[in-house]
């Protein structure tokens, strides 16, 4: 009964840090949502509105992405859960049924197949949660990689040429 009660603090650990996220998510898309509301209400004259609007979209559609994958992410988290409580309860219920009668033994495969299942929702939620750090991490790339664009516009050259180009992370900014 001790390896479902470890899984299920586990699970919860993932659940926590996971909401956390989702209201990261939450928030980033109510903060781009007021940005993209007063670039409406702006007028024509602010420098690069189409460039920034364009950005700002495709911000809102990767986060749109990444809370989706965030709440299969929780909503397997929590099923896993379930099943590591079920499964100590099967474990508690197998020998409590099961001491020494005829009917010894069976059953016994009840607690290990919910274990299992429950093992493969963590295992799903956590494949999720890679999709949605890799989305995440592409985010925040091409939002740096705008605002390089836009800053070499309005940098003087000699600056420029002093930061000519990085690599970051194994990936060459695109200039």
């Amino acid at each position: 009964m001790i390896t479902p009660a470890v899984l299920i603090s586990a699970s919860g650990t993932m659940i926590l840090s996971t909401s956390t996220r989702l209201g990261r998510v939450v928030d980033r898309v109510r903060l781009l949502s007021d940005r993209l509301r007063q670039l409406a209400n702006d007028e024509l004259t602010v420098e690069f509105l189409e460039e920034e609007r364009a950005m700002l979209y495709d911000q809102l559609d990767k986060l749109t992405s990444r809370s989706r994958l965030l709440q299969r992410a929780l909503t397997s988290f929590y099923l896993a859960v379930g099943v590591f409580v079920a499964s100590s309860v099967a474990i508690g219920a197998v020998a409590f049924f099961s001491h020494g009668g005829p009917a010894s033994g069976r059953g016994a495969w009840i607690p290990v197949v919910m274990g299992l299942v429950g093992a493969s929702f963590l295992f799903y939620g956590s494949m999720l949660l890679i999709f949605e750090a890799r989305l995440a991490l592409s985010a925040t790339h091409a939002e740096m990689d705008f605002i390089w664009r836009i800053t070499r516009r309005v940098v003087p050259k000699e600056l420029i040429e002093q930061h000519k180009s990085h690599s970051v992370h194994f990936r060459r900014r695109r200039d």
